[in-house]
């Protein structure tokens, strides 16, 4: 299997066509299912690379497992099995809520998340909060383009903003008391953080005096806010991501800070966000990144719940929101090979301000800045720009009232979606979840019965008496979807070839992928229906 894999991608390599000139051609690979779609996109007609962000920093894998050009004299796919596992498991992250009887009363029993990088740095990002001023959980998903800047610094703002749209004029009154009179401010969220996810440490201070503004404001309000909880994350999404536009307008104390604040503003991220408050979930989505509840029904089966819809040109939805925001005599040219203006997959998101700024202010901000190509920021307006802004930030919320039936939810980037369905994931949490794998099915056949179908139904069969490989969800999810073969099962080749893919191949053939994985606790949920 080795053997084929390995020709295989080293052949469409070798037989890739690399043209010389200034702009450089990215391939953009869609896998669907076993088959591979290719979309060739040239820079200088589409600013959205999978380019890198030189203030970040995060983990990658390790050099001595993965190459660094498809140019390597001895190019060799071979990894043992412990190599693969400290690939796959250096992202991984678990929390569980817990009383201080040793008992969690939270609807959330645990989380479990990891991420594999594809891109070189990483553009996804994660986030994971418990509410200390208001009630309840969130978890987020981040998934950056052209650079991991925004998606970085939304990931870090977020939660904040929504936990701040939640509380109560009193709290508000508090803290804004606190930071006036240079006291310490009660923590507003506890975070779950991986050892590796990284800080803007440079601009927090700014960042904070952003966020005091925002509650500053909510306290300018006649009334008591009081949102409801889709008004606070529709009202969060929205002023964070003008904040990112306006910080980048706005003089900085420092070259670092203004390069930050470039780089966070023409770079771009899709988000998704959950906050769990009992039987109470809500679900922010800005972009492609999906949300899925496993459902375990009463006969046993397990069924899915998309909470969310992916906003790009597949979408119905979207197509005639965009429409309905611009003129007529920009219908045809509003998604172009679908792609918003021709440029971009999602059609929401934060940051971007290519796509939301008039030429004016674009210009204005780039000729006042320092060596913009270093930053990774394309100076580019694409054809027909004539009504910004074209892109929102706007979420849509769905809300769901849990029910003891209800028993995890997947939050993750379009990374492991187009590997894998929302059925196929369900399945493969519900099989970890009561270890389905333990008990081993009878053989039975599909007609036509070959050799290659045989063979791995054997395997198969073996591989079904042996505990689950991974403890962590997230990581079996990340092995199943770069890992599968034509049946479904993990083959280690495989596997092994794709997590040795050098840097400038794997985004042909994977995207960075994040994954969280939300478990309910079925007890705390009856216990609400009990008593109400």
């Amino acid at each position: 299997m080795s053997r084929t894999v390995s020709s295989w991608i080293l052949s469409s390599v070798r037989s890739s066509i690399v043209l010389q000139g200034k702009g450089r051609w990215y391939s953009i690979c869609i896998p669907n299912r076993n088959k591979i779609k290719w979309k060739l996109v040239f820079s200088k007609t589409c600013p959205y690379p999978a380019g890198s962000c030189s203030l970040d920093s995060t983990f990658s894998l390790p050099r001595a497992f993965r190459h660094t050009s498809t140019e390597e004299e001895h190019f060799s796919f071979q990894l043992s099995p412990a190599q693969i596992n400290d690939i796959l498991r250096a992202g991984e992250l678990s929390h569980r809520t817990l009383d201080l009887n040793g008992k969690s009363a939270s609807s959330v029993l645990r989380f479990e998340s990891n991420q594999l990088a594809s891109n070189s740095p990483m553009e996804d990002r994660r986030s994971a909060a418990t509410c200390l001023q208001t009630a309840g959980m969130m978890f987020g998903v981040f998934d950056g383009h052209a650079g991991a800047a925004c998606a970085q610094a939304v990931s870090e703002r977020l939660l904040h903003y929504i936990a701040v749209s939640l509380m109560s004029r009193q709290s508000l009154e508090e803290i804004e008391l606190a930071v006036e009179a240079m006291k310490p401010v009660r923590p507003i969220l506890q975070w779950h953080r991986h050892p590796s996810d990284v800080e803007y440490r440079e601009i927090a201070s700014q960042y904070f005096e952003n966020l005091r503004v925002y509650w500053q404001h909510l306290l300018d309000l006649d009334a008591e806010p009081g949102f409801s909880l889709e008004e606070a994350m529709i009202c969060a999404f929205k002023r964070l991501d003008s904040d990112i536009s306006l910080e980048v307008q706005a003089p900085q104390e420092s070259e670092l800070m203004r390069n930050i604040a470039l780089q966070v503003a023409f770079s771009g991220a899709t988000a998704c966000v959950a906050h769990i408050d009992g039987v109470h979930l809500h679900v922010a989505n800005t972009g492609d990144c999906r949300a899925v509840l496993g459902v375990c029904e009463e006969d046993g089966t397990w069924s899915t719940l998309p909470l969310t819809r992916d906003h790009n040109a597949y979408d119905e939805f979207e197509i005639r929101r965009l429409k309905r925001e611009h003129p007529r005599s920009e219908e045809k040219t509003l998604f172009v090979n679908d792609r918003l203006l021709g440029i971009l997959m999602p059609s929401r998101a934060f940051g971007d301000v290519q796509l939301k700024w008039s030429k004016e202010l674009q210009h204005s901000i780039l000729e006042n800045s320092c060596d913009v190509e270093a930053l990774n920021i394309y100076q580019y307006v694409p054809p027909n720009y004539h009504t910004p802004p074209y892109l929102t930030a706007e979420p849509e919320v769905t809300y769901h009232k849990l029910r003891s039936k209800d028993k995890f939810l997947v939050i993750a980037s379009d990374g492991l979606w187009e590997m894998l369905s929302n059925e196929k994931v369900v399945k493969l949490v519900a099989g970890h979840l009561t270890e389905l794998n333990v008990q081993k099915p009878p053989l039975t056949f599909k007609k036509p019965v070959n050799l290659g179908y045989m063979h791995n139904l054997l395997l198969q069969r073996k591989s079904k008496g042996l505990a689950s490989l991974d403890q962590n969800i997230a990581t079996h999810l990340i092995r199943h979807a770069i890992g599968s073969n034509e049946y479904g099962e993990v083959d280690p080749e495989k596997l092994a070839a794709m997590l040795t893919l050098p840097e400038d191949l794997a985004r042909m053939y994977r995207d960075d992928i994040t994954v969280t994985v939300v478990y309910f606790n079925s007890e705390t949920i009856e216990d609400y229906y009990r008593n109400h």
